[in-house]
């Protein structure tokens, strides 16, 4: 399957470390060659790259690897695909508009017969499952809270009633980001590490590289890197229970959710 990689953090910060790790895994340590692509948010903007080519041998990755773009909000994603041709529409990560800002979303995973019906509020451009999901959550959350967007705490409880609901139909490992939080679901494999002053150094386990993080942040500066494995071999980083549904803010986990599936509930047709 798929592999995703995001980050939240209090300040701008680029991901040229992190994404080093990650662009391997998509055709030298890895065999996740289905294409790959990244969000990064700027206020209410986004940068997006995306290539159906293997991250290991994209340009464009490359290039991203090497320029500092700085964000609070990146999601990533290297795609071994389960339901959808390899093509540009079906590659992750899969943006949105809703309430005035962009939104982002990428899968790791696979739902079956998941076929949702959709009102033509938002609607997907590929084949793929993950972009159904995407879709059909922002569907239900302006049917839910109209065209105000409401508190973060009543959005992650919604959010987490969607994916109770989903989880039903398969693997649903998931990360969603407004440009103001990021929203990281545990279906089967998931860790996370939040990086913070004292800080030191890290070695990444998929290339020979390494940094000295005091050298290039402030004491008050806090980072959370959220990954499906985790990208060093000498940091600890928390490995989360399947079934948990993570609320990141400002660097930090702010509300925790269980997922462990239950009943499908009746806004989803399952056919």
């Amino acid at each position: 399957m798929c592999q995703l990689l995001g980050m939240n953090c209090n300040v701008p910060t680029d991901i040229c470390f992190s994404f080093t790790g990650f662009q391997a895994r998509g055709g030298i340590t890895d065999h996740h060659t289905d294409g790959w692509g990244i969000t990064f948010f700027e206020g209410k903007g986004v940068r997006q790259f995306l290539d159906p080519k293997p991250s290991a041998h994209s340009p464009v990755a490359d290039f991203i690897r090497t320029y500092p773009i700085k964000s609070t909000n990146v999601i990533a994603h290297i795609r071994k695909a389960t339901q959808g041709d390899t093509k540009l529409e079906n590659t992750h990560p899969f943006v949105r508009e809703m309430w005035g800002r962009y939104w982002s979303f990428a899968h790791n995973g696979d739902l079956k017969n998941f076929e949702p019906a959709f009102d033509g509020r938002y609607r997907p451009v590929g084949n793929t499952d993950s972009e159904k999901a995407f879709c059909f959550i922002l569907q239900e959350l302006q049917k839910t809270f109209g065209d105000e967007a409401p508190s973060m705490e009543a959005l992650g409880n919604k959010l987490h009633e969607l994916t109770l609901a989903l989880a039903t139909f398969g693997v649903f490992n998931f990360l969603l980001s407004n440009g103001e939080f990021m929203l990281a679901h545990c279906s089967t494999k998931l860790a996370s590490i939040i990086r913070k002053a004292p800080f030191n150094v890290a070695q990444l386990k998929d290339q020979d590289v390494k940094i000295d993080f005091s050298a290039v942040t402030t004491n008050k500066d806090q980072v959370a890197v959220i990954a499906t494995n985790p990208l060093t071999d000498n940091e600890v980083w928390s490995i989360h229970e399947p079934g948990t549904l993570l609320l990141f803010s400002e660097g930090a986990v702010v509300t925790q959710y269980k997922t462990v599936p239950g009943p499908i509930t009746n806004c989803i047709s399952n056919a």
